[in-house]
This record gives C-alpha cells, structure tokens and sequence, in this order.
C-alpha cells in the first residue's frame, strides 16, 4: 500500500487536505480565504525549524506578507493570547495560520477570535458557560488555516480553546462555534521529526477524546462511530509510529484518529479531562501525559455506568473477552508499550493539593458530561489513586 492513495481532501467538518507534502498549497489556502498578509502562530521550538522557514518562503514567494508570532507556552496563557493579539494588529494582518501542536493552535484560535474585536470584550467573558459565546461578534472572527504538527489534540477542528488563566491559576475554555479553521493539513511528514515520547503523549491524548465520548452519556450517534473508529485507529498505529517515526503511513492514520477524537468529543469529555485541566494548570504539566495517566483510574470509577459501552468497545478492538477489565489491561498494555508513565507521582504530582483539585475539577466543563457525576471528594480519591498507582 502506497502513501499516495491517503492524498485527498475531503470536507468534514471543515476541508481536509490529507498526504505527504500537502502543506506545500499553504499559500493557495490562505488566498482561497482571501488572506493577503497572515500571521503564522506557532511554538517558540517549532519556530526554529527549516517546516516553518519553508512555510514562510512559500506563502513570501506567492506574494503574501506573512510574518511568524511564536511567543506561547506549552499551556497557552491568557497573556500569549493578548501578546498575539498584538502582533496581529501590529503587523495589519488579516488571517492566522495556526501551526503546530495544540498549544500553537489553541492560541492561534484564540488570537483569530480576538484579533478584531471591540475594545473592552475580554478573552475570559468568551468562557465556554451558557451563552457566553455570543458576546462576541462572529463577523469580526478572522480565517483560519490550520496545520498540526502532532496528532494529539485535534485542535484543527475544534471551535474552542484551552488557555490558562495564570492569575487564577485555572484552565479556562474559550468556545465560538466559528473558531474552526476553515481549511485543515493533514500532512504526515511534518510530524516524522517529533521524538517517540511526544508521539506517544499526544497519541494518547487522542485516544483519551474517543475514550470520552465513546463513555459520554449524551445522545450524539455520529459521535460515537467516529470515537470508535478513532480507537481502533489508535490501537493499529500508535505503535507502530512509535517504533518508526518514519511511517508516513502511520502517521497520516494517527493524524486522522487526532482529527476524529476532537471530532468525537462534540459527545463530551469527561473526568479525564476534568481533572488533568487543573493539574496542568497547577503543575504547568503535558495535557497529553497527564491524560495517558489518568485513563485507567478514571475508567475504573466509572465502571458502574459504562458496562455495555465497554462491551461494545472490547468486540470492536478484538479484545481477548468484551467489558471493562479487558479494555483496562489494553489501556495500560498500550501505555507501558509506549513508555508512559503508570502514575501521577512519576511525573511529580503529589496528593498535597488533592482538596483544591477535587473542587476545581467538579466545576470543570468537562465534567458535566462524565457518565457518573462525581464530586469533589470523589474526585479527590480517583487523584490520589492515580498518585498512589492504586487501581
């Protein structure tokens, strides 16, 4: 099987242009979008590399006046939204390209959002509670052209982004339904270059978004075939990119299960997410990692609710036996082929903000969708077993 056959573009939800070397039209999509002067945000590591010089030249040499911002974290702050911001405005740009991983493309969203709004509308009134979203002015939401660099996040087609609020020391979610970016790469070969324990962290942040909605209560059909296929995807090339960084093949599927776990995860997310949120908030910790880590604990908590969903999910991965033990021994097979750690203390996180934790994780969006509605003690407990290794 060639690589060529996965070049195609297809729609859904935004357009998708998949295969080796497709980022290469980023000039034609940024005028496509009528973009003269974008500015290409990304992280300060990928802003060093020859991908990005390449991108810049090829956007320069077809005439567009494209400058780089890369002033972000590896948990985007409110701060490097509001210097972005900056740089737009600066520079009279009139389009972002949100390249990288998901913290360059959560941030490059949250700049489109912002770039063009009224004076005095704050980045955190956009928090995705209630209606807050409409606040803001949709037409003043600048075109977006996405290009990740990891397959974890899903970013690319997400409406909202994960920023840190520094002075509460808290993650916030900003939502509008029109932050999707409107054209998508899905370019396997400018994530041949990421190390194996990147490859590994971000893959299973992926499977986290498909775990999560495949547990979600909500009724949302699409979502749960899409969560379920991602799975699948996940468990044939995760680990096989993890021991040749130089499949294309594998890259591009793993890309693909990124994609459609952000996708998913219109279903809902759930306690993973609630609780790795405020500890990478708090411990400025890999949101992937911290989501790798947590998965089996949280699964174990809920395994009340979520008997036949994991029955399902045991058939569809042809597990030894359907239900969640088995899906459980996959999860930390998977993770210990991979490397990745088997408790929270590896990664130095201890229980001593146990307490503050379990409270912001109940009132975490997240949470809302988990299928038991745990409190904030009990969300304390599942940290402390995921600290102690106790399953």
């Amino acid at each position: 099987m060639t690589v060529e056959r996965f070049t195609t573009t297809w729609n859904y939800p935004a357009q998708i242009r998949t295969g080796a070397g497709r980022v290469r039209e980023l000039p034609e999509a940024c005028q496509a979008l009528g973009m003269r002067a974008p500015l290409l945000i990304t992280d300060p590591g990928l802003a060093q590399l020859p991908m990005v010089e390449q991108a810049l030249s090829g956007c320069r040499e077809a005439g567009l006046h494209c400058a780089v911002f890369s002033e972000i974290k590896g948990n985007p702050t409110g701060k490097n939204v509001l210097d972005g911001v900056a740089a737009f405005r600066d520079g009279n740009h009139d389009g972002v390209i949100a390249f990288g991983g998901g913290s360059g493309l959560d941030a490059a969203k949250a700049v489109a959002l912002m770039a063009r709004q009224r004076e005095g509308l704050s980045l955190w009134s956009l928090e995705d509670v209630g209606d807050n979203w409409k606040s803001a002015d949709s037409d003043a939401i600048v075109p977006i052209v996405a290009v990740p660099t990891t397959a974890g996040t899903g970013s690319e087609v997400g409406r909202a982004s994960v920023i840190t609020d520094e002075q509460a020391r808290i993650k916030r979610i900003i939502f509008h339904p029109r932050m999707v970016p409107a054209i998508v790469f899905l370019d396997p070969a400018l994530t041949v270059g990421l190390p194996p324990s990147i490859t590994a962290a971000t893959g299973m942040d992926a499977l986290s978004h498909c775990m999560e909605a495949w547990c979600s209560p909500n009724y949302h059909p699409m979502a749960e075939g899409i969560a379920v296929e991602g799975m699948r995807r996940v468990r044939d090339y995760l680990p096989a990119v993890f021991v040749d960084g130089e499949n294309l093949e594998a890259r591009q599927h793993m890309l693909v299960a990124s994609m459609m776990g952000a996708t998913a995860f219109q279903r809902g997310l759930g306690a993973m997410h609630a609780l790795a949120h405020p500890l990478g908030a708090l411990y400025d910790a890999h949101h992937g990692t911290l989501n790798a880590v947590l998965m089996p604990y949280v699964l174990k908590a809920n395994e009340s609710a979520i008997g036949e969903p994991m029955v399902r999910l045991g058939r569809y991965l042809d597990l030894r036996q359907p239900g969640i033990g088995p899906v459980i021994d996959w999860v930390l097979d998977l993770r210990e082929r991979l490397g990745i750690a088997h408790t929270l203390a590896e990664l130095g996180i201890d229980a001593i903000q146990a307490d503050k934790v379990g409270q912001m994780a109940v009132v975490d969006p997240s949470a809302s969708s988990n299928p038991v509605p745990f409190d904030a003690n009990q969300y304390r407990d599942i940290l402390i077993s995921a600290v102690e290794g106790r399953l």
